[in-house]
């Protein structure tokens, strides 16, 4: 089950941040407050559940004329079980909606997954707190709709 929500839903975005802690701030060392930014209350946020338990999550939000998929995070005992390609299906169909843009920074390591879910790896490679990213977009957008 997937359950959208924003920040004034403190139950849901407690979970979600549970999450991005393991994930991000145990796992991978991101300083807290590069994590958790100014951008959480602009964002639609995403939940999956495994019975009763959220496993996963992720957000988009708009910025100006593009979208931007942002924070994926699946804990690491549920990986590689479909939980993030069901979080980036749910969260195309609603965004793909809007006929704009759409891009993410994918770190290294995640670019096999977001190029299932049908984005493109462009530019140069850069850092995003000390971790290696590339931007993926999503590229003929009209043919999606």
């Amino acid at each position: 089950m997937i359950k959208t929500f924003f920040t004034s839903d403190k139950e849901l975005f407690a979970k979600a941040r549970t999450i991005r802690e393991k994930v991000f701030i145990e796992e991978q060392k991101v300083d807290e407050r590069d994590e958790f930014d100014e951008f959480e209350d602009l964002s639609k946020h995403y939940l999956i559940f495994d019975d009763e338990k959220a496993v996963g999550t992720a957000r988009w939000r708009h910025i100006g004329d593009k979208i931007k998929l942002e924070r994926f995070a699946v804990l690491e005992e549920y990986r590689s079980k479909g939980f993030g390609d069901q979080i980036l299906r749910a969260i195309l169909e609603e965004v793909l909606t809007f006929k704009k843009p759409i891009y993410l920074h994918a770190q290294l390591r995640a670019i096999p997954f977001y190029e299932r879910g049908g984005l493109k790896k462009v530019g140069e490679m850069f850092s995003e707190c000390d971790i290696d990213h590339y931007k993926m977009v999503i590229e003929n957008l009209e043919s999606r709709t």
